[in-house]
């Protein structure tokens, strides 16, 4: 390393500015400041380079640390301004010198509203104009920024936010505490292709990854509640018949605080729904926490689903951050990443000191900037393309698509350079969409382009009403039958398949498949570990059964059945195939505790395990039936909706909210199904009702291979396939809110 007497000759300008941390011999940027060159830390040759996307600052440093917190940094590289962003490289042998063998690091940034002064230092004021400028500039060179292209973080802000902030915490240096990114020198091995599993043939496990293994006897101590835990449950899923798990965010956010006191439960953040580092797989659960050791640990853990056939998703939040809001009438705010980088390109701004917020949290990304474009793209490819991830399910996805930059939302799926459209033609993965946000205009499901898939909230809703809510809410017949046939009413009309609904009655977002045949309201106020929690929403359309637990189990069952039986792509959250409970707790975001973990102990015999029997019953039917998993709208002469008497059912007769008992007869022939013929019928009555049953191809009686009803609670409700038993005649007493399936093999 060049002695600090050598660089202080060289430029005298350095004198009295950060004397005590060494400047990096300037490298020539000349070629790696290219148009397409990728932002973020990179090893390219015998140099680590820095590119940061900051085209409103005026000076960009990163500073390089050999301890994550409670040190100063022992060198800093100037980055050279380019068009959009700002370039510097360090080389191997400089950081070798410097004893950098593990490369943590942060950035500060100068702009419009705090210009450069050669004096400068840490916890100066030198330079400051205004903590916020007329064009929402917001830099501060007393903060250390987290590079949103970081690999890995150090650790959380902590408790302190002040320290991060401007106004009148401007000239607090939070450099030796704040968090710093990790450079990769080494990335990990390139992940091996995955299972690549059709959208058709899909069923999803949404599972928080923490809660999957934290009280989980199977797996060791030292792994619970992290990556190399979820991967020993792997085989667990792929014998359920799961084929990928969605795990709620992985990405880096604030959680090293959750339930350390459970006093500040409202301050926790369990689901981690706030994203501090786009490209940082969450060091929490990781077991090694080594550098470089989360993100091994990821790769790791997709490899080992993936050796069972399973796909790996993840829930991104790309529509808010967790750096929050403004405090004090808008001129003060946390400075933690892209707010001190370029506010006014990161965020959308609603004047100079305000935000515009559609998802509820915090301030909108920006997604007409090409920052913000930038940003999401390559997060989104060092994860598939990097970690092996399969499939993504995008938070409050309109956000997305919003192609308003200041002020507004404005609905524009259509803008073939927005990020909707090249998220779709750009990315090797499975997209999804949450296709709502809490605006006015946010709410567009069924309306997004391409090959975007999209949470059903229409199916939910209907079979919940109809189960829960018999002469309460009017659900047709026919408006079953669209939700069983993967509702054409939200995709189909504009040409899309019954695969892009993704299909549930349950999600993390909301109560349990348990708690929603056995809670009649939400009940968040309770104690930890089961609460409290704040918000949730007042219309589960959930139903206690008149507090009956055989009733309770019954419509849990019939619910499921429902679900896995319909076309379109099913998902379930974790733990509802052992009818895991929330004890009614419909928003346990800020409970990271034994109540909201998934508890294993209730798999061990008794209704628990028989429901999981049935789970995977059904999980068996349909991966063996192609005939359940329709890659495109099935013809009419292909599929029968039948009244209870055998006739075919009329419009009159679907449109009559009074009716409560449908069939369906499906022809295996044409989806070379096993079967000839499949028959499912569902009676929402409370009463039983005899079926009339069409004939059967073979000429044979039906068998029967599923019937929800308490009658078949020592069967698991579900025969193996060759034992089925015939009917006696071609009639079928189906119980009340219960659903059979027939088959003609």
């Amino acid at each position: 390393m060049l002695a600090l007497s050598l660089i202080l000759a060289c430029r005298p300008e350095l004198i009295g500015y950060v004397s005590t941390v060494p400047v990096a011999p300037p490298a020539t940027t000349s070629t790696l400041a290219g148009p397409t060159a990728p932002a973020g830390p990179r090893v390219e040759g015998d140099l680590l380079v820095f590119r940061v996307p900051a085209r409103h600052a005026t000076r960009v440093e990163a500073w390089l640390y050999a301890e994550p917190q409670g040190a100063d940094a022992v060198l800093r590289v100037v980055l050279e301004a380019t068009s959009d962003r700002f370039v510097g490289a360090v080389s191997l042998a400089e950081l070798d010198a410097a004893g950098l063998e593990v490369v943590w690091y942060g950035l500060r940034a100068w702009g419009p509203n705090w210009a450069y002064d050669p004096g400068w230092s840490p916890g100066s004021e030198l330079g400051f104009l205004t903590d916020v400028d007329d064009l929402g500039n917001r830099y501060n060179p007393n903060k250390l920024l987290i590079d949103p292209w970081a690999h890995e973080l150090s650790h959380d802000p902590g408790t302190d936010w002040g320290l991060f902030a401007s106004g009148e915490h401007r000239a607090r240096d939070s450099g030796p505490e704040a968090p710093k990114g990790l450079a990769l020198l080494q990335p990990p091995a390139p992940p091996l292709e995955g299972p690549e599993i059709p959208l058709r043939d899909t069923v999803v496990y949404e599972v928080h990854l923490r809660g999957l293994t934290m009280q989980d006897p199977v797996v060791p101590e030292a792994l619970r509640g992290t990556y190399a835990g979820a991967a020993l449950r792997a085989p667990y899923l792929a014998e359920l018949g799961v084929t990928a798990v969605e795990l709620l965010p992985i990405q880096e956010t604030s959680n090293d605080q959750n339930d350390l006191d459970p006093d500040t439960v409202y301050g926790d953040n369990y689901w981690g729904y706030s994203t501090l580092a786009y490209h940082a797989p969450d060091r929490r659960y990781a077991a090694d926490q080594s550098p470089g050791g989360p993100t091994r640990e990821v790769r790791d853990m997709v490899e080992a689903f993936h050796a069972e056939g399973i796909e790996v998703w993840i829930d991104v939040v790309y529509n808010h951050t967790a750096e929050g809001g403004t405090w004090d009438g808008g001129d003060t705010a946390p400075l933690l990443s892209w707010r001190g980088l370029d506010n006014a390109a990161y965020y959308e701004l609603d004047g100079p000191s305000g935000y515009r917020n559609d998802n509820g949290v915090g301030p909108n990304l920006d997604a007409t900037d090409p920052h913000v474009r930038e940003l999401v793209l390559d997060s989104l490819r060092w994860w598939s393309e990097g970690l092996g991830i399969d499939g993504f399910r995008f938070d409050l996805a309109p956000i997305l698509g919003n192609g308003c930059s200041k002020g507004c939302f404005s609905w524009e799926p259509g803008d073939p350079e927005g990020l909707l459209q090249r998220i779709d033609a750009e990315l090797d993965a499975k997209v999804v969409a949450e296709p709502w946000a809490i605006t006015e205009g946010t709410y567009q499901g069924g309306a997004f382009p391409g090959d975007w898939a999209e949470w059903n909230d229409g199916f939910r809703d209907r079979i919940r009403s109809d189960q829960n809510r018999l002469g309460v809410d009017d659900v047709t017949p026919g408006s079953l039958a669209n939700a069983w046939s993967g509702s054409w009413d939200r995709f189909g009309d504009d040409g899309r398949q019954p695969w892009h609904s993704i299909n549930f009655i349950t999600a993390h977002d909301g109560m349990t498949l348990a708690d929603l045949y056995s809670c009649n309201n939400k009940h968040n106020d309770q104690p930890w570990p089961y609460g409290p929690s704040d918000g949730g929403t007042d219309d589960d359309r959930a139903w206690d059964q008149g507090g009956d637990p055989v009733a309770q189990r019954h419509a849990a069952r019939t619910g499921m059945a429902l679900l896995l039986l319909s076309a379109g792509v099913p998902m379930f959250t974790g733990g509802d195939e052992f009818l895991r409970t929330q004890r009614c707790n419909n928003n346990p975001y800020n409970v990271d505790a034994p109540g909201i973990w998934l508890d294993w102990g209730w798999s061990e015999g008794g209704d628990p395990q028989a429901f999981t029997e049935l789970t995977r019953s059904l999980l068996a039917l349909r991966a063996a039936h192609p005939v359940l998993r329709p890659d495109t709208w099935r013809p009419d002469d292909q599929v029968s909706w039948l009244a209870p008497d055998g006739s075919v059912a009329s419009s009159a007769y679907l449109d009559n909210p009074d009716n409560h008992a449908l069939a369906l007869r499906l022809d295996g022939a044409p989806a070379q199904d096993p079967a000839q013929a499949l028959f499912i019928a569902y009676n929402g009555w409370t009463d039983g009702v005899t079926f009339t049953l069409p004939p059967a191809p073979s000429g044979q009686p039906w068998r029967i291979a599923v019937d929800t009803a308490p009658w078949l609670e020592g069967e698991h409700h579900a025969f193996a396939p060759g034992s089925e038993p015939t009917l006696p005649d071609d009639t079928y007493l189906l119980h009340g809110r219960s659903v059979v399936v027939l088959i003609d093999p």
